[in-house]
């Protein structure tokens, strides 16, 4: 008889000085230049990529169309579909370095945009984004499971908003003929309405941020479907939720706020017993999805992975004055593991 192989403990972050603060990991994880650095290692996607366009479908069976960088490679380990967080794009900082990353370990990457992401709020789709929009996420996966040649293992990785997005993939994809190998949720939005009150209540710079981010996109939508949209009620709030709850009375199908935040919600028990194999990365002091919202997890059940660091901010982990994210490396061991 052979004794079974130890669990390896997960690897610690210790972020040099200077760079332990939330605020500052939050910063730069949009804000390192992530291209720049991998391109003086030898790795420039923009030169590897194709953009993809898919048709897909909404929960009424409305046509959908969205877009992504696809960036295959012959001898491939899996394919990992990337998903920003909100107001995030395939060419988001964090979610660019990680795409290297995981190339650079041989995966092929798929980074998709969300509706109205990436620069799409014109000409491909009339109705607004919002974080229900499941069905259209579900089915723009399905297509690009087939863009390979050959058959590859799927994993399905998230920041933030998308981090809540591929934990979702993992929940109910099954239940459409997608069955990915992992799941994971970098600094997941479990509770939508925590994050809307923490932004509200935060650091003032995140808010501004967010909703200058907001009202951003409400201009661009506007501007690209003249008559259609009428936001001016919207703009002249100031508070964070209140603005989503009259976004939702507005320009969705849901009743009221409670109702659209509960369809994206995810709770621990859920996780635990998901019909896929999940990850989480989190960490303590992150200012948006407030630790409080993680409690009852633990690596268990279908939860392969669950780690939650002191330090790293939102999306953060950068662990040198390299600029280097400590979780790129941690995400590539844990698909590895799946495989």
């Amino acid at each position: 008889m052979f004794d079974a192989a130890p669990v390896m403990p997960e690897p610690s972050f210790a972020p040099a000085a200077g760079l332990r603060s939330a605020f500052m990991q939050s910063i730069l994880a949009s804000k390192r230049p992530a291209r720049w650095l991998w391109r003086r290692r030898g790795i420039d996607l923009d030169t590897c990529s194709r953009l993809v366009e898919l048709d897909t479908a909404d929960e009424r069976g409305g046509q959908v169309r969205l877009t992504g960088w696809h960036t295959a490679q012959a001898t491939a380990k899996s394919l990992v579909v990337l998903i920003h967080g909100w107001e995030g794009s395939h060419d988001s900082s964090y979610l660019y370095g990680l795409a290297c990353a995981l190339y650079q370990s041989g995966h092929s990457i798929f980074r998709l945009n969300l509706r109205d992401h990436g620069s799409t709020h014109h000409g491909l789709n009339e109705g607004m984004f919002h974080s229900a929009r499941l069905a259209e996420v579900l089915g723009a996966v399905r297509q690009i499971q087939a863009l390979e040649q050959h058959t590859l293992p799927l994993q399905v990785v998230g920041f933030s908003l998308g981090g809540n997005f591929s934990l979702r993939v993992g929940l109910h994809g099954p239940a459409v003929g997608i069955t990915p190998k992992l799941c994971i949720g970098i600094s997941p939005a479990l509770n939508p309405g925590s994050t809307l009150r923490a932004i509200d209540e935060g650091p003032k710079l995140i808010n501004r941020y967010f909703l200058d981010k907001w009202r951003k996109t409400m201009d661009a939508k506007a501007k690209a479907f003249p008559g259609r949209y009428d936001f001016s009620p919207q703009k002249r709030l100031r508070n964070f939720t209140e603005i989503t709850r009259a976004f939702v009375a507005t320009h969705t199908e849901y009743p009221d706020l409670e109702a659209y935040l509960g369809q994206y919600t995810l709770r621990p028990a859920e996780l635990l017993c998901s019909p896929t194999p999940l990850a989480i990365l989190t960490a303590q002091d992150d200012s948006v999805c407030p630790p409080a919202d993680f409690e009852g997890l633990q690596t268990k059940g279908n939860l392969k992975h669950y780690l939650a660091t002191p330090r790293g901010g939102h999306c953060g982990f950068i662990h040198n004055w390299k600029l280097d994210s400590w979780s790129d490396a941690l995400i590539a061991r844990w698909l590895a593991q799946s495989l």
